[in-house]
């Protein structure tokens, strides 16, 4: 794919990625940045895309996409440029993917033209270009829940990939009753329908939730989160005695498509985010374990099996004034730099995000974290009893004179590494329960300073976009894409 005289989308490699080494078309994309062509920095993303929630606010009007200005020298900077509204009312737009990404770079015939934007809730797929004005997307396709129901017994979509085949993968959560099912569904992709399921047959997991694939080693890996009937009016902690949220890695056969292995992380883990390192030779990446507070280590072993090993411990902390008395970090989002060299992660209820060295990957070394808001912030109606990492509580989160509500949430790191992006909002039904003051205020993004020599993270002072002032009123803006691929969306092979 480095060698290829027209490329596809994306880059040749992730290092490639960071540099900005990619051949330019003729008459550059006008939202994304040109690559500086072999420089240390790669190319600085200029406009972001995120899915913005109204279900559980109490505002009856349809979610959408919002297209942000984040170029430093544009006069709109840190504003939204465009918002593209759903047609529908409470799908609970979630996590997005793209039609071609880095997987099809040896083809010169594919294109990133389109996002691909699942809706938790309703289950419909919407398909939206943003190649012919990527300041202003406009919706292509509605893929409908009926369709994802007849020819895959499959609903409650959640995370997708591009494919090098050019076809897209999409996990789901469920299936039509709102049962558990680890399913996924395959889309066309230039016609965007539903081809039918992925696997062919035998053992399907109990749940399902995220995914990442790496075809040189022939394998699949998915997460779980819980029974979508469980989860999507809230989180009750006697459904995870009553076995209705995950605690497995789940290993497929590339190329047989078929599920293989079962790793046990334990009984109330839910893992969520699974990340491959991003050389894709490699045979070992992360999954963060939102109740249990643990980042593991995953790995194929000498005889070929795959293993999992916990390397980080997030410790729960005894609290008064809170829904249990143990308050777990709730890590719900991590990522890898595109080099290989730093884990980031968030813990959504404490408040904070860290950055971690995994040039040793079994025993990763903190060396940034901040609080960003979050459950434990002096001068809340929690107090901390007992902690084994702080020695006071934190002080709230204050930029631009907004005290920052919610805790830290989705992540997305520059190509380069230097900024990291944060949001605050989960899932619209768990943040109306442990952040209502979100459902009046809104979410918010915020930009973080990365130290990638030594290590290290600041909060950008320059950088708050609210959405408690959006027009149609309060919303809980989610994850982060950039238009030119991310180090969470594409994948190499």
């Amino acid at each position: 794919a480095g060698k290829c005289g027209a490329c596809g989308p994306g880059y040749a490699s992730p290092l490639e990625a960071m540099k900005g080494k990619r051949r330019e078309p003729a008459f550059p994309n006008p939202g994304i940045a040109v690559g500086s062509g072999g420089g240390k920095r790669g190319p600085r993303e200029r406009l972001l895309y995120l899915p913005c929630i109204y279900r559980n606010t109490g505002i009856g009007i349809p979610d959408f996409l919002a297209t942000v200005d984040v170029d430093p020298q544009s006069p709109r900077y840190c504003q939204v440029l465009h918002r593209l509204p759903m047609p529908h009312v409470g799908d609970e737009l979630h996590h997005s993917g793209w039609n071609a990404c880095s997987s099809c770079h040896g083809d010169a015939s594919k294109s990133r033209d389109f996002l691909i934007l699942p809706s938790l809730i309703s289950s419909r797929i919407y398909i939206v270009d943003v190649a012919t004005d990527p300041r202003a997307p406009r919706l292509h396709k509605v893929v409908e829940a009926e369709e994802l129901s007849r020819k895959a017994a499959a609903a409650f979509p959640h995370t997708s990939h591009c494919l090098g085949s050019g076809e897209i993968l999409i996990s789901c959560l469920g299936d039509p009753q709102g049962r558990g099912k680890g399913t996924f569904v395959l889309l066309d992709g230039e016609t965007f329908e539903v081809k039918g399921n992925w696997e062919k047959g035998g053992k399907i997991p109990g749940f399902g939730y995220d995914f990442w694939y790496q075809p040189r080693h022939n394998v699949l890996l998915s997460s779980e989160w819980g029974e979508p009937r469980a989860l999507a009016q809230g989180f009750h902690p006697g459904h995870v005695q009553q076995g209705l949220y995950g605690r497995r890695i789940n290993v497929w056969d590339w190329s047989e498509r078929r599920l293989i292995q079962e790793l046990d992380l334990g009984s109330g883990s839910i893992p969520l985010e699974i990340r491959f390192l991003h050389d894709p030779e490699a045979a070992l990446g992360f999954v963060g374990c939102a109740l249990s507070g643990e980042i593991w280590k995953f790995q194929k072993n000498s005889e070929g099996k795959w293993e999992a090993e916990k390397v980080i411990v997030v410790p729960s902390k005894k609290v008064q004034g809170w829904l249990l008395p143990e308050m777990p970090g709730l890590i719900t989002d991590i990522l890898i730099s595109l080099d290989d060299k730093f884990l980031y992660f968030s813990n959504w209820i404490h408040g904070d995000v860290r950055q971690y060295d995994i040039s040793d990957p079994r025993h990763p070394k903190l060396v940034g974290q901040v609080f960003l808001g979050g459950s434990i912030c002096k001068g809340g109606a929690v107090t901390v009893l007992e902690d084994q990492e702080l020695q006071e509580q934190p002080e709230p989160c204050v930029i631009q004179g907004k005290r920052i509500p919610g805790g830290p949430q989705m992540l997305q790191l520059s190509l380069d590494g230097r900024r990291l992006y944060v949001t605050t909002s989960l899932f619209s039904a768990w943040d109306r329960q442990f952040y209502p003051e979100m459902m009046t205020e809104g979410s918010v993004l915020l930009q973080l300073d990365v130290d990638v020599e030594r290590g290290g993270l600041s909060p950008n002072p320059k950088f708050l976009l609210d959405f408690g002032k959006e027009p149609g009123g309060p919303c809980l803006a989610h994850e982060v894409r950039y238009p030119g691929g991310d180090c969470t969306s594409d994948i190499w092979v």
